[in-house]
């Protein structure tokens, strides 16, 4: 299906070329519109700029004259300059620009124009030849990362059409467009024992970046695994294509790749995105809309409102960058998240795992979830995969860490963006919604074939590979998204009200990085007097799920309960009575970041 580019539209420099057609007169020039002496505008990372030296386009005493002459005038420069690391797509448009009531505007039949381009000429043209629906088309492409296009733009009345456009003028502007959803993501970084995998149909196949490996604009989110230490070498070494046997794998991993994100409002009161390409009704609390999301370099990190009127479109403060990218002192192009609750080497044990530290976390599907442990626990067993000669084949250069409140929220917002379950077609209306977990036995990757269900399933009603039904529980609607985000165990966070430990089992606080501080049990203040942006408090009760900011007790809880409750699910933030311990239902999830 063809997708509609949305785009960020950017006026960049006016242009005021008047034509005033009296013989031996010239009068023709151009003059830069920019609120006070502004000579750059940004557009994200890119940046168009207007040469103050340049003399501006000459009339030849304002007649007609030939494709060589007009060519070869003196003309207006510019440059359009990619600060990031990405390809950005972009179209450089020449519009019409408000005129007095007086003038009469020339039409474009008597104009021409070039555009020299990196020093190559477009050649002479009529302007009429670039009109596409009403607008003009100088210029368009995709512009890589750290890369300045110059360009020379000459305008002239061609003395090849004959007509009567004695003092009339053109005016101007030029404006540019980017297609923010075109911005690539980050490419996945592997670390050692990782393997890039994709699924075939019927198993996981190993894969490169060459071989279709990820494609976010179709909702495919990029996936690799680990395998047992015995198999990892026949792995590494095999060629693609190769099946990768469940049987070998011992976790699995979905890369978010960093991005900003802003959140619409239809009515400038509530603000539960936008109506979008992907929901045929207007955004509310029971089926909110879409958020906006741009993918962005590691060096990009963006400290706005991250909120904005729909109908006044999204301005340059609406952008923000979430906390969750921000590892410590070190900006992040992406993170990787465990693919499904987090399970034991030994699944058959009590509660899937119990409160021990001596078992090794896995990350699969179809197995029971480790449960009945503390905070403190699921934190230490969450950091083995960081020790030397870990089973993993991990080398030193990555942090494995329990989920942060911020870190669960990232794949919230992506979820609920083209590039998640709600841009995928093949669900529309309630069904948008990511389906529920409802295995009464906390059987990783299930789903209830529904979202906000009050009913137990007690057994796995839809494994997570079984197309719509299945994959409907995943953050993508398809096998490459995230799972157990809705309903399944209720799992810790790492967000903690003011470094009180509770019966966390903590006798400290983890180094702060590990966790998300909230200072107040006030939501609109949890975060030193303010809103926490990009922790999922701006979702409060999307979809109806269960929100409880209230900070009663000191660890908090995401996800869902599997017993007759419908309000679980991936915006659902809960208080846990027992302050950080041990219960029969809380689980815990993995997160890995690769340190540069």
């Amino acid at each position: 299906m063809e997708k509609k580019n949305k785009k960020v539209t950017v006026i960049i420099i006016s242009i005021l070329i008047v034509l005033i057609l009296l013989l031996a007169l010239t009068y023709a020039y151009f003059s830069t519109q920019l609120n006070g002496s502004d000579q750059i505008v940004k557009v994200g990372e890119l940046e168009l700029v207007l040469d103050e030296t340049s003399e501006g386009i000459s009339l030849d005493n304002a007649v007609g004259i030939s494709d060589s002459k007009g060519m070869s005038l003196e003309g207006s420069t510019f440059e359009l300059i990619n600060n990031g690391s990405n390809a950005i797509d972009y179209t450089i448009y020449l519009d019409d620009n408000t005129i007095s009531d007086t003038d009469t505007r020339i039409d474009d039949k008597y104009l021409k124009y070039n555009l020299n381009k990196n020093g190559t000429d477009s050649g002479a043209y009529l302007l009429t030849s670039i009109k596409s629906n009403s607008s003009r088309v100088l210029d368009s492409g995709t512009i890589e990362g750290k890369t300045i296009n110059k360009y020379k733009l000459n305008l002239w009345i061609t003395d090849e059409v004959d007509g009567n456009y004695s003092g009339q003028v053109f005016s101007g502007k030029l404006r540019v467009e980017v297609s923010q959803e075109r911005v690539k993501p980050n490419e996945p970084e592997l670390d050692d024992g990782m393997i890039a995998v994709t699924y075939n149909g019927t198993n996981w196949v190993k894969t490169d970046k060459d071989n279709n490996w990820y494609n976010y604009d179709e909702q495919k989110w990029a996936n690799a695994v680990t395998v047992s230490s015995n198999t990892r070498e026949s792995y590494l070494s095999a060629d693609v294509g190769m099946v990768v046997s469940m049987d070998d794998i011992e976790t699995m991993w979905v890369w978010v790749p960093r991005y900003s994100y802003t959140i619409g409002s239809a009515d400038e009161i509530n603000y539960y995105g936008k109506q979008g390409d992907y929901l045929d009704s207007t955004p509310k609390q029971v089926l909110p809309g879409e958020i906006d999301i741009k993918f962005i370099d590691k060096d990009t990190k963006e400290k706005g409102t991250a909120r904005y009127v729909v109908s006044e479109g999204i301005k340059d403060n609406s952008w923000y960058t979430p906390d969750a990218f921000t590892f410590g002192d070190e900006e992040l192009s992406g993170i990787w998240v465990g693919k499904f609750e987090t399970s034991s080497s030994n699944p058959s044990a009590g509660s899937g795992g119990g409160n021990t530290t001596s078992l090794d976390p896995m990350l699969k599907p179809n197995v029971t979830s480790w449960r009945s442990i503390s905070v403190s626990n699921a934190f230490t067993v969450s950091q083995k995969m960081n020790d030397e000669g870990n089973r993993y084949g991990f080398s030193s250069g990555i942090d494995t860490h329990m989920m942060k409140n911020s870190e669960w929220a990232v794949v919230a917002y992506l979820s609920q963006s083209k590039y998640g379950k709600l841009g995928n077609i093949n669900f529309s209306g309630a069904n948008k919604e990511i389906y529920q977990n409802k295995s009464n036995q906390y059987i990783t990757g299930c789903s209830y074939g529904s979202p906000s269900n009050g009913n137990t399933d007690y057994g796995c009603q839809y494994t997570y590979d079984i197309n719509i039904n299945g994959t409907g529980a995943s953050t993508t609607g398809n096998i490459y998204g995230v799972y157990d985000m809705s309903g399944g165990s209720l799992e810790y966070v790492m967000a903690n009200y003011n470094d009180e430990v509770g019966s966390s089992g903590f006798e400290n606080m983890p180094e702060s990085k590990y966790y998300d501080k909230y200072t107040s049990d006030i939501v609109s203040n949890a975060c030193n007097g303010s809103l926490c942006l990009s922790h999922g408090f701006d979702n409060n009760n999307w979809y109806s799920d269960s929100g409880l900011y209230n900070f009663l007790n000191v660890w908090q809880l995401r996800g869902g309960r599997t017993v007759n409750d419908k309000n679980a699910g991936i915006f659902s933030i809960w208080e846990t009575s027992v302050n950080g311990g041990v219960f029969t239902d809380h689980s815990f999830r993995l997160v890995l970041s690769i340190n540069n």
